[in-house]
């Protein structure tokens, strides 16, 4: 989910940008240090939405920047297990397709993709052998997150499915709905058989 965050830091302004004014050397520094900043607390930094209460700077000895406690908002992303998330598939590989979730990258396991059994093609497409149900690059798709690692910062792993009923490709939830809708206004027929009537 999407969270505004605010923190509390104090943001070191190297002597470089000591001629700008103090709020827009200290935005920038927040920025160069937060945006992109990924961790298991705060999740994915998306953006710094607004820097305020920024404190008189001091000079730690032996540095020579200014350090400013300063207060500001974040714009962050904390996946969590069993979220719904909708996205855009980015790449294909043998084992799975990578999904594109707003920032933020999820991946779903080959055999996670559908309730099908599931081939790869060279043209990077993941058919399904019993429904022909196809996922390619660009398809837009509704999946739920099944395991999130912040083992290695750089590269956090957030797992996917899209096997359950009512998740996968776009389309495929829209053919069901039809389905549904067509089903239900067929009215059933009374197949009891009427009593003959006696004879006077």
């Amino acid at each position: 989910m999407f969270y505004k965050v605010k923190v509390k830091d104090f943001i070191r302004v190297p002597p470089h940008m000591f001629h700008l004014k103090k709020n827009d050397a200290v935005l920038q520094n927040v920025k160069a240090t937060y945006e992109n900043f990924i961790s298991k607390e705060l999740g994915f930094v998306m953006n710094v939405i607004d820097v305020y209460n920024v404190e008189e700077g001091v000079i730690v000895p032996g540095d020579g920047a200014g350090f400013y406690e300063t207060e500001f908002d974040l714009l962050t992303y904390k996946p969590e297990l069993n979220e719904l998330v909708f996205g855009k598939i980015r790449d294909i590989t043998d084992f799975g397709a990578f999904i594109d979730i707003g920032g933020v990258e999820g991946m779903v396991h080959i055999s996670q993709s559908m309730d099908d059994f599931v081939s790869f093609s060279k043209e990077k497409v993941l058919m399904g052998k019993n429904t022909n149900r196809s996922i390619k690059v660009g398809d837009k798709c509704k999946a739920r997150i099944i395991a999130i690692s912040y083992k290695d910062l750089n590269n956090p792993k957030i797992g996917l499915t899209m096997r359950q009923e009512g998740l996968g490709k776009l389309e495929w939830l829209s053919e069901e709905q039809s389905n549904k809708v067509a089903s239900s206004s067929v009215k059933p027929t009374d197949s009891k058989p009427k009593e003959a009537k006696k004879a006077e």
